[in-house]
C-alpha cells in the first residue's frame, strides 16, 4: 500500500489530545506548521529538513516506565477531577504575549490547574513571559507547534474536560499494559496518533522520527511484525485503489502524467503497454499493472522498509518532506513515511556492511539493492493517545481514528496487538 500519489485531505479541525500533569521535562518542539494547498501529494517535494526528534526523554511509549507514569498520572487526574476540573477558556480571540484580556485570567487558571504554570505567577490579565512559556509547554505536550499563540488548536486542547482526559489516561493504560511482555532488546514502535516512531535499544530510545500515517478513511493498522529487509531505490507498484481513485482522474486531466512521473504500464503477460492505448474515460486501466521506476521523485523515495503483515503496509522514505512539518500528519494511504529515514535504517542495519556513509552513497544513485539486518527487528504499530513517564511528563494526542470510545462520535473498539510471527 502506498501513500504519496493520493490527493491530500484538507487539515481537519480535530479535538483531542489536550490536558496534562505537571510537566517537569519538555519534548523537543515540533516543527513549525506550514500552510499547504490541497494538491496531489505526488508533486509535493519541498524539504522541511532531515532532523529527527530529540531523545532528551529516554522513555519509550511502550515499557514499564510508561505504565508507571500513566498510573501516577491517573492518580493526579483523579485529584484534579475531584477538585472540579477546570473551566473553559473563552476562545473568541487569539491570545499571545503582550495581550491584556480578561480571557488571560481564565487561561492562567487553566494552565495552573494542569501544572503547566506555577500558581505563584498570580492571576493577572496580562499575557506575560510566564504565560508564554507555559503555553509553549502545553502545546509541546499536545503535539501542537509551540509558538506560544493560543489559537484554534490550542483552545480546543485547553477546553477538553479533565474528566475526559482522565478516561483517556485509563484507556491507554490498558493499551500499554497489553505490551508489558518482552518486546525485544532492539525494537521499533510507531505511535499512530502521535505520528512518531521510536528506535528502542535496551529499554532506551536512541532516536525519534516524525512520521506521516494513514488518513481517517485509509487508516494505518495496529500491527506487530518484524523488519524483513530493506529495499534501496525500490520500484513502486500502484495499488488498485489508487489507480481507481487517483491515477485515472489524473490521466484524464494530464495525459502526459505517467511519462512525467516515470510510471510504466504492463499487461497481464508482463508486456509494456503505451498509456495512450488505454481509454482513460473508462475503468479499463484497472486491467493493467502500473510500476514507477526508481528516481528522485519515486513515491517511496530512496528506501522501503518491509514489515510483513496482512494489511500490506510498510515504512518508507518520501519526496514529500514538507508534510513532516505539519502538526496533523495523517495524509497517507496506510503506510508510514519516516523522516530522517537514513538514521533509522543505519540503526536497523547495525553490524552489517551498511554504514551510514554507504547508505548516503546509495541514496545518491538509482541502484536497486536489497539489505537485511543481522537479526529481524521487531516492529510495533500502536494506537496510544495518552502516555506519561515517571519524570512527570504526560502527553495527549488527538483520537484521530475515534478509537478511545470517549468522544461523542468515538468507535467502540480499539486496536489490539497481534502476536509476533
Amino acid at each position: 500500500m502506498t501513500d504519496r500519489f493520493t490527493t491530500r485531505l484538507d487539515r481537519r479541525a480535530l479535538l483531542g489530545g489536550m490536558a496534562s500533569l505537571p510537566a517537569l521535562a519538555l519534548a523537543t518542539p515540533a516543527f513549525a506548521q506550514q500552510g499547504r494547498a490541497a494538491v496531489a501529494e505526488w508533486s509535493d517535494s519541498f524539504d522541511a529538513g532531515s532532523r529527527s526528534r530529540s531523545t532528551r526523554n529516554p522513555y519509550p511509549v511502550l515499557g514499564p516506565h510508561t505504565v508507571q507514569g500513566l498510573e501516577m498520572a491517573i492518580g493526579q487526574y483523579q485529584q484534579i477531577v475531584a477538585r472540579g476540573g477546570w473551566q473553559p477558556v473563552p476562545d473568541r480571540e487569539r491570545l499571545r504575549i503582550g495581550a491584556r484580556r480578561p480571557a488571560v485570567i481564565a487561561l492562567r487558571d487553566r494552565l495552573i490547574a494542569s501544572g503547566d504554570l506555577d500558581a505563584s505567577t498570580g492571576r493577572s490579565d496580562i499575557f506575560d513571559s510566564f504565560v508564554d512559556t507555559a503555553v509553549k509547554r502545553f502545546q509541546t505536550r499536545h503535539g501542537i507547534s509551540p509558538d506560544g499563540q493560543v489559537r484554534d488548536a490550542t483552545f480546543a486542547a485547553l477546553n477538553v474536560p479533565a474528566e475526559m482526559r482522565l478516561r483517556q489516561l485509563e484507556t491507554n493504560l490498558v493499551r500499554v499494559r497489553a505490551y508489558s511482555g518482552f518486546l525485544g532488546n532492539r525494537f521499533i514502535v510507531m505511535n499512530i496518533p502521535a505520528a512518531q516512531l521510536e528506535a528502542v535499544e535496551n529499554g532506551t530510545v536512541v532516536s525519534r522520527h516524525v512520521t506521516v500515517v494513514g488518513k481517517i478513511d485509509r487508516q494505518s493498522p495496529v500491527i506487530s511484525t518484524r523488519v524483513q529487509d530493506i529495499n534501496f531505490n525500490p520500484y513502486w507498484t500502484v495499488p488498485a485503489s489508487i489507480i481507481r481513485k487517483d491515477l485515472i482522474p489524473k490521466m484524464q486531466a494530464e495525459p502526459d502524467y505517467l511519462a512525467k512521473n516515470r510510471i510504466r504500464v504492463f499487461n497481464g503477460q508482463g508486456q509494456e503497454v503505451a498509456p495512450e492505448s488505454i481509454n482513460w474515460n473508462t475503468m479499463e486501466a484497472m486491467n493493467y499493472r502500473f510500476r514507477q521506476d526508481p528516481f528522485e521523485g519515486n513515491s517511496m523515495g530512496n528506501v522501503r522498509i518491509n514489515i510483513p503483515n496482512q494489511h500490506a503496509v510498510y515504512m518508507h522514505d518520501t519526496p514529500s518532506k514538507g508534510l513532516f512539518g505539519e502538526d496533523q500528519r495523517f495524509h497517507s494511504s496506510g503506510c508510514a513515511r519516516v523522516q530522517n529515514v537514513r538514521e533509522l535504517i543505519a540503526w536497523i542495519l547495525q553490524g552489517t556492511q551498511w554504514s551510514r556513509s554507504e547508505i548516503d552513497r546509495i541514496f545518491r544513485t538509482t541502484d536497486r539493492i536489497d539489505a537485511k539486518p543481522l537479526q529481524p527487528v521487531p516492529v510495533y504499530w500502536v494506537y496510544i493517545t495518552a502516555w506519561a513517564n515517571p519524570d512527570g511528563l504526560v502527553q495527549f494526542r488527538d483520537d484521530i481514528y475515534q478509537r478511545d470510545g470517549i468522544g461523542p462520535q468515538a468507535a467502540t473498539g480499539m486496536g489490539q496487538p497481534v502476536a509476533l510471527r
